[in-house]
């Protein structure tokens, strides 16, 4: 059950009150580059996201944020840093939100009230972010890793605990980031301002917990998720996986962004999923596979990677199975929309639970994409199976006495 916040309006998308959790994703390119920035921000709405953020660390990118503002289809977000008049020119060019850390502003709170002030006059949102670097916590890492030993006066010896001592400065974090959050929300609000959104960040999954449950139970401003700086693509995806499944599961969370150290069209899927496992999206694919084993006679991991890549831009829910063996197969393959249940040299075909036809293994391909496509709407369908259908092959053929056969190579066109 989510908590119910405050609604604030990011362009066209609802934050809080109830609407669908937004999934936001931020630019790589350099803003001032208006075609490069323009194309990604394309290319993040082709798989679905719903908000975009750019970085504004200079006035060459703060003026051409008009520009991309009118080529795009999505919310613009201009992330601020230390310089008020940045800010003050992105609102000038008619960004949807402006994101700010109070704490990094110069002139501080004379700037926020500058800021605020333009937003509240364009009618546009502000999102405070306040992040576990910035609140100048001492470094106690290296005192916390090791036991230490101490002789009490009665001759014994007293050892310290290193996961308690941890558990007590993450608490000390998280409530400093709370009272700084709520304090320049008490500035904004002397002003009457309240189109506002907060974050509390960390790269440590535990203090970003720690510090969202905390400003949830004393607020009820909507709430950015995102676990900051989380790591490449397996370690960002499992971090953020953990720390935002933790505060979804709980109803804590309005809008979120998956941080990678990889293509931020990466990010968006990974949300998505984090959503949908929760219930709380329903879009795009759901996608089982097998995760392969010595009962599989196909290369199922080649099969399942191409069908999901190839699902990408799909937003049109939709559950999809590839299976490699007759054990898990056939059960998954039939609650699926569309599946494939793998097996030596030949698969079967499913299509709402029934038996449509079996394939040779060169046609997987071909058969799974075109039952999927035969679900969705017309320009959904004519992304993954364009006419004249799928000539690439997948996969190897596989069995236990030969092991792994030299890979198919695609049909020529």
């Amino acid at each position: 059950m989510s908590k119910k916040t405050r609604q604030v309006r990011v362009g066209n998308v609802l934050v809080g009150g109830g609407a669908p959790v937004a999934v936001q994703s931020m630019t790589t390119t350099y803003t001032r580059d208006v075609k490069s920035t323009v194309a990604q921000i394309k290319r993040l709405e082709e798989v679905g996201c719903e908000i975009v953020r750019v970085a504004v660390p200079e006035m060459e990118d703060a003026v051409v944020l008009g520009e991309i503002k009118k080529q795009i289809s999505i919310p613009l977000v201009a992330d601020i840093h230390y310089n008020p008049n940045l800010a003050l020119e992105a609102i000038r060019q008619g960004i949807d939100k402006v994101r700010i850390n109070p704490g990094n502003l110069l002139n501080g709170r004379e700037s926020l009230e500058q800021i605020v002030r333009a937003a509240k006059e364009r009618d546009i949102a502000m999102r405070i972010g306040v992040n576990s670097g910035s609140i100048d916590a001492l470094d106690k890492q290296a005192q916390m890793q090791r036991i230490q030993v101490r002789l009490r006066e009665d001759g014994t010896l007293e050892r310290s605990d290193p996961a308690e001592a941890r558990r007590l400065e993450r608490e000390r974090l998280a409530e400093r980031m709370v009272t700084k959050a709520l304090e320049y929300i008490s500035w904004c609000e002397e002003l009457d301002y309240h189109n506002i959104i907060v974050s509390l960040k960390s790269s440590t999954v535990l203090t970003a917990v720690e510090a969202y449950r905390r400003f949830s139970e004393r607020s009820d401003y909507p709430i950015h998720l995102g676990i900051t700086e989380a790591g490449t693509l397996v370690t960002g995806a499992v971090k953020s996986s953990v720390g935002l499944g933790l505060l979804l599961a709980d109803g804590i969370g309005d809008t979120m962004r998956v941080s990678l150290s990889a293509e931020p069209e990466e990010e968006i899927p990974v949300a998505y999923e984090i959503l949908k496992s929760l219930e709380l999206r329903n879009r795009g694919v759901t996608f089982v596979s097998c995760p392969s084993c010595g009962r599989v006679e196909i290369d199922v991991i080649s099969v399942a990677n191409e069908v999901e890549k190839r699902l990408s831009k799909v937003q049109t829910p939709i559950h999809v199975a590839v299976m490699g063996c007759v054990v898990n197969g056939p059960g998954e393959s039939r609650d699926a929309d569309v599946g494939l249940a793998g097996g030596k040299g030949k698969g079967v075909i499913f299509r709402k639970g029934q038996v449509i036809k079996t394939v040779p293994e060169d046609q997987f391909l071909d058969a799974v994409l075109k039952e999927v496509a035969s679900l969705l709407p017309e320009g959904e369908a004519k992304l993954i199976y364009p006419e004249g259908g799928i000539k690439d092959v997948a996969g190897t053929h596989r069995t236990r006495d030969e092991g792994m056969n030299l890979p198919i190579l695609p049909a020529s066109r």
